[in-house]
């Protein structure tokens, strides 16, 4: 399978640079190990995606390689920092991709631009490599930083997931509860396009339920997430098995807008809290909207429940047919 990799990601002989200019010539000796399992599971390496410089913006306009713009819509942004992976994925440039997401910066380009993007529980996948030997600015980042995988739909991410990992993604699983979380942050839009998809994930075999998430809870503090993650299944899932709510809280911003506003003009209020407590979770696209810019919606789970939240995903995508649409750039228009 051809696979890119975020120039995140350390590569023997080849420049890793994290879109920073102090980094131009930085050619790591050593591969990071996801780039290693990637090389023993066969993949073919295409290249290395451009990103928003060192992970720090979610809007992928900042890189000393020029920025990564959406390929619905120029006009507006692919968000980040893994926006050359989704942008990559949409046009068909790669059937997937290793990236990172640290507040969300996974998740939130792969719903801008349409495509799939599943950040298991923290620590399955390794970091290690990672600008490997360079000074971290913030002892909360290598705990919030989860390696995470791009591509079209969760049938694509399931199979890179257990092509990296050996972990087969189980189809059965008992009857779930699910939680619709409440209390997220979005516009009218974005909302009337979630509501749309809880009404097509109730099933017979699913019991939904309101929930809330302590969203305000979640910030860049190594003590506090020491402390708050090994209470997380119980806090967030005593009641369900598994939570819903949007990836976005806007439609995408326009480039001159996001660069007025600055690096986070990508909100990630509804994805951060699955950095902080370590959950997986997985963004599908659900929805385009007048102006045909693409919507998320995500599925978390409980830390340790990657495969329930694959299969939910899935599941969701086989009911509802939605799990892939080519931009017109990569359909020749």
């Amino acid at each position: 399978m051809p696979v890119a990799v975020k120039d995140f990601f350390d590569t023997a002989g080849i420049r890793t640079t994290a879109a920073f200019e102090r980094f131009e010539h930085r050619v790591p000796t050593e591969d990071a190990e996801m780039v290693s399992r990637l090389r023993d599971a066969g993949a073919v390496l295409l290249g290395k995606t451009n990103m928003h410089k060192l992970g720090s913006g979610t809007t992928s306009l900042d890189s000393y390689f020029g920025a990564v713009v959406n390929p619905w819509n120029a006009v507006h942004v692919a968000g980040g920092s893994s926006g050359g992976s989704a942008v990559a994925v949409a046009t068909g440039l790669a059937f997937a991709t290793v990236d990172t997401d640290a507040v969300g910066s996974g998740r939130l380009p792969a719903a801008i631009c349409g495509v799939t993007c599943f950040k298991p529980t923290f620590g399955v996948l390794s970091a290690a490599g990672i600008l490997a030997g360079e000074p971290t600015p913030d002892p909360a980042i290598p705990l919030l930083s989860h390696p995470c995988l791009t591509a079209r739909s969760a049938h694509d991410v399931s199979l890179a997931f257990e092509a990296l990992t050996g972990r087969a993604s189980d189809d059965g699983h008992a009857r779930t509860r699910i939680g619709i979380v409440t209390n997220f942050v979005a516009t009218d839009v974005v909302r009337s396009a979630f509501e749309q998809a809880v009404e097509d994930i109730r099933s017979p075999g699913l019991e939904v339920s309101e929930a809330a998430v302590p969203f305000e809870s979640a910030r860049f503090d190594a003590e506090m997430i020491r402390a708050d993650r090994p209470k997380a299944n119980t806090q967030l899932f005593g009641n369900v098995d598994a939570l819903v709510l949007p990836t976005l809280t806007a439609v995408a911003p326009t480039v001159e807008a996001a660069r007025a506003t600055g690096d986070l003009a990508v909100s990630p209020n509804n994805t951060f809290f699955c950095n902080y407590y370590g959950l997986p979770a997985i963004s599908v696209p659900i929805a385009r909207t007048a102006a045909a810019l693409p919507l998320g919606l995500q599925f978390v789970g409980p830390q340790g429940a990657d495969e329930l939240v694959l299969s939910l995903a899935r599941d969701y995508q086989r009911v509802t047919r939605w799990q892939y649409a080519p931009p017109a750039i990569a359909r020749g228009v």
